[in-house]
């Protein structure tokens, strides 16, 4: 269920903000109370109450005393544009410096992915097969 190489904690937070850009909870919808989490993963209370607090920390949750904790206006967005971001530099950036590495140019590298990506080429038609 959770992976040993990160804290419970985060695994949380970005499970939340997952639902959040899948469109589950939407901005001023309640996520579930520290108890719902933790009954539901089995965890203790407090790690999930961290990564409740973790995400009111970064602004993408609200609480309301004695409500319960929503998500924030705006939240999808930002963190819609953090996860671009985030996958640009952690995907995108290490693609491209390894095809110049193997000398693949723009177009042969955009014509890979093309292949790559169900429904074949960008034009509709079947992949190339160069």
């Amino acid at each position: 269920m959770f992976e040993d190489s990160r804290p419970i904690f985060q695994q949380i937070a970005e499970g939340i903000v997952d639902d959040i850009l899948r469109g589950r909870y939407a901005e001023g919808e309640q996520v579930p109370s520290t108890n719902e989490l933790a009954a539901y993963l089995r965890i203790n209370p407090a790690t999930a109450g961290k990564g409740l607090g973790l995400l009111v920390d970064q602004g993408i949750l609200v609480k309301r005393r004695g409500i319960g904790m929503f998500v924030a206006d705006g939240a999808t967005e930002r963190v819609s544009a953090e996860r671009r971001e985030r996958f640009a530099a952690d995907f995108i950036q290490p693609l491209i410096a390894e095809a110049k590495a193997i000398g693949l140019d723009q177009e042969a590298l955009i014509r890979l992915i093309a292949e790559s990506t169900p429904g074949g080429a960008p034009d509709g038609g079947p992949p190339h097969t160069d």
